[in-house]
C-alpha cells in the first residue's frame, strides 16, 4: 500500500464523530435518514436503470416501480455499486478519524477515502477468500473491516470510469490533489452518489466540507462537472443536519446556497454556468406545479452524467420534500442512472425526514440493512477513544482499527 496516500498527517482535520459526547444525538434520526435512505433509493431503482421507460411501465404499471423488487436469490432488495462504496467512504472516513483521535495527528478525509476505494476495487475484482489470505493494511490485506462482508463482494454494475480510475491510482504514485490531478476527463455520476457519509460526518467551514467533497468524487471522476456537483450535494446534505447558527433554512435556501458557494469556491471553471442553470431549472420545475414529474425530469436530463443526477434529484427533493416514498419513486421511474438519482434522492429527502419518518415497507427486505444502519450510528457516534482515554470499545477497535468484522456471534449477539 501507498502509505503516502493516507498518512499526509494534518492538524486541521475539523470535529467529527462523537453523536453523544458531541451533543449530536438529536442528529442521528438525520444522519441515519441520509445514508439509509440513499441505499433505499438505490435498491428501488436498480433493477430498472438500464430499462427504457416503455419497458418501465409495461412491467411495472402506469406508476412504474413503487416497491421493493426481491431478488429470488435472497430474497432481499438488492443495494448497487452506489451504496457499496457509499459504505466503504464511511469506511474510510472512520479510519482515519480513529487515527486522529488515538494519535491526536491524521491525515486529510481524501486519503483515508481513496485508500478505503481501492479496498472496494478488490471486491469487484477478487474473492473474500483471496482478500484473506493476507492480513490487514497491507496492499493485499486491504485495510477496511467491511472487506470480511461477503455480500459486498457482488459486483452489481460497477461503473467503469470507477474501475478504470482505482486501477489507475492503484499503480501509481502518491495523490495530494484529486482535483488538480484530474485523473481522467469524466463528469459520469460515479462521484456524487457516493460522497454523502463527508457530510454527515463533519462540521468545519463549509467552503473547506465542499472543496474536500469535490476532492472525494474526484478521485474517479476528473472533470469539473464529475466534482462540482458532489460538492454542492455535501454542502446540501450538511447544512441539513447540522443547521447553521440562527436557526434552520428551508430546503430552497440551502440549495441556493450550495450554488452560490459553488460558484465562489470554483470561481472561474468554464462548466460553472452548466451547474447554476440545472440547479435553478431544478428549483423553478418543482416550484413551477406545471408538467408530469417526468416530463420535468427529462428537462434535466437522464442522470448519467454528475449535474443531471443533482439536478434530477434536487427536483424530486424539493417538490416532495415532506413525502419519502414520493420523492424515491419519482426519481427513479425515467429512462436514465435510476439507481443513483434514486439514492442521491434518498440522501436528501431521507435527512430531512429523518430515519423515523421512513415508511416501514423501505426497512424490510434490503440487503445489508443492518449493517447500514451499523455505519451510519457510527458516523454518529465517531471514535468514543483518544489518545488520553482508558476506555475501551472492542468492536469499534476490532472495526477501525484492527479492520477486520468484530465477532459478535461468537459472543452470541446480533450483528
Amino acid at each position: 500500500m501507498r502509505q503516502s496516500n493516507i498518512t499526509n498527517d494534518t492538524t486541521s482535520i475539523p470535529e467529527s464523530g462523537s453523536c453523544g459526547t458531541r451533543g449530536r444525538e438529536t442528529r442521528l434520526h438525520a444522519i441515519r435518514g441520509c445514508i439509509f435512505g440513499g441505499a433505499v433509493g438505490d435498491a428501488l431503482g436498480y433493477p430498472v436503470e438500464f430499462m427504457r421507460e416503455a419497458e418501465v411501465f409495461s412491467e411495472y404499471g402506469s406508476q412504474g416501480i413503487t416497491a421493493y423488487e426481491l431478488d429470488p436469490k435472497t430474497g432481499t432488495a438488492l443495494i448497487s455499486d452506489d451504496t457499496q462504496m457509499t459504505l466503504f467512504t464511511a469506511n474510510g472516513l472512520l479510519v482515519g478519524d480513529t487515527r486522529g483521535a488515538m494519535r491526536g495527528i491524521q491525515g486529510l478525509p481524501r486519503g483515508y477515502v481513496a485508500r478505503a476505494y481501492l479496498d472496494w476495487l478488490m471486491t469487484q475484482e477478487s474473492s473474500l477468500r483471496e482478500v484473506n489470505r493476507h492480513e490487514r493494511y497491507t496492499e493485499e490485506g486491504g485495510c477496511s473491516w467491511l472487506l470480511d462482508v461477503p455480500e459486498l463482494y457482488a459486483r452489481r454494475a460497477p461503473g467503469n470510469t470507477c474501475l478504470s480510475a482505482l486501477r489507475q491510482l492503484s499503480k501509481g504514485g502518491p495523490v495530494d490533489d484529486y482535483v488538480a490531478a484530474r485523473c481522467n476527463n469524466s463528469k459520469g455520476c460515479g462521484g456524487i452518489m457516493r460522497v454523502a457519509p463527508i457530510a454527515v460526518n463533519y462540521r468545519m467551514e463549509i467552503e473547506q466540507l465542499d472543496m474536500e467533497g469535490a476532492q472525494l468524487a474526484a478521485i474517479t471522476h476528473g472533470h469539473s462537472l464529475g466534482y462540482m456537483p458532489a460538492a454542492v450535494l455535501v454542502h446540501i446534505l450538511n447544512r441539513i443536519v447540522f443547521p447553521p447558527e440562527g436557526g434552520e433554512m428551508t430546503l430552497k435556501e440551502i440549495i441556493l446556497e450550495a450554488r452560490d458557494t459553488a460558484q465562489a469556491i470554483f470561481a472561474g471553471d468554464p462548466h460553472l454556468p452548466a451547474l447554476s442553470a440545472i440547479i435553478d431549472r431544478a428549483v423553478t420545475l418543482a416550484e413551477s406545479g406545471q408538467g408530469t414529474d417526468l416530463d420535468n425530469i427529462h428537462r434535466l436530463g437522464e442522470g448519467w452524467v454528475a449535474e443531471e443526477t443533482l439536478g434530477i434529484s434536487l427536483y424530486c427533493a424539493l417538490k416532495y420534500q415532506d413525502d419519502f416514498s414520493a420523492a424515491l419513486i419519482a426519481s427513479v421511474n425515467h429512462r436514465g442512472d435510476s439507481d443513483s438519482t434514486g439514492a442521491v434522492t434518498g440522501n436528501i429527502v431521507g435527512a430531512l425526514v429523518g430515519y423515523q419518518a421512513i415508511e416501514d415497507k423501505w426497512k424490510q427486505d434490503l440487503e445489508l440493512s443492518d449493517l447500514i444502519l451499523e455505519v451510519a450510528d457510527d458516523l454518529c457516534r465517531g471514535c468514543p477513544r483518544s489518545e488520553y482515554s482508558s476506555y475501551r470499545d472492542p468492536d469499534w477497535e476490532a472495526k477501525y482499527i484492527e479492520m477486520h468484522r468484530p465477532e459478535r456471534e461468537a459472543r452470541g449477539e446480533e450483528i
